[in-house]
């Protein structure tokens, strides 16, 4: 599991290394104005509040992020905290996901905690990184950024026909 997710993350190293910071962090398209890198930074908040719950005592509060803007605004940075997050994830792959821990999220009428588990968290994390990384593929052909893996933003769960319709 924790393999899958670093591969995803890690298709995000590579639009990273062939954007530039202007169109990573240009913020022009509607409705939301936010930028390829608002998305990817929120992305790896996600992942490192994970952390930080684990070395609190088991508490995730998601509502926690810490939104770096240097890393939201300029691809250097986002590649360093994907660097970390991934070197973080890796970490984990002795660890026992199946451990209980509590969650803290804002579901828009204040704060809840609930028991789940550290797997359990890790796919939640994982299908909101597949989610952001649709929406800036999106962002993506409005900029007219094109790269080479046509993959990039689109669920593994898609079904490949539905992708080669998508292609012509």
């Amino acid at each position: 599991m924790i393999d899958t997710v670093v591969k995803n993350l890690e298709r995000g190293k590579y639009l990273l290394e062939n954007i530039n910071d202007k169109k990573y962090s240009d913020t022009s398209i509607a409705p939301y104005y936010s930028s390829i890198g608002g998305h990817f930074r929120h992305v790896l908040d996600v992942f490192n509040c994970v952390f930080k719950g684990l070395a609190l005592g088991n508490t995730i509060d998601l509502t926690q992020r810490e939104r770096n803007l240097k890393a939201e605004t300029y691809t250097k940075d986002g590649l360093s905290y994907l660097k970390d997050i991934t070197d973080r994830l890796k970490e984990l792959e002795n660890v026992d996901l199946g451990q209980e821990v509590n969650l803290v999220d804002d579901l828009g009428n204040g704060c809840c905690t609930i028991k789940t588990t550290l797997e359990g968290v890790l796919v939640q994390a994982h299908s909101h990184a597949i989610h952001h990384f649709a929406t800036i593929g999106y962002m993506m052909h409005v900029l007219k950024i094109h790269l080479p893996m046509d993959s990039f933003g689109i669920n593994p769960t898609t079904p490949k026909a539905k992708l080669a319709i998508a292609d012509k």
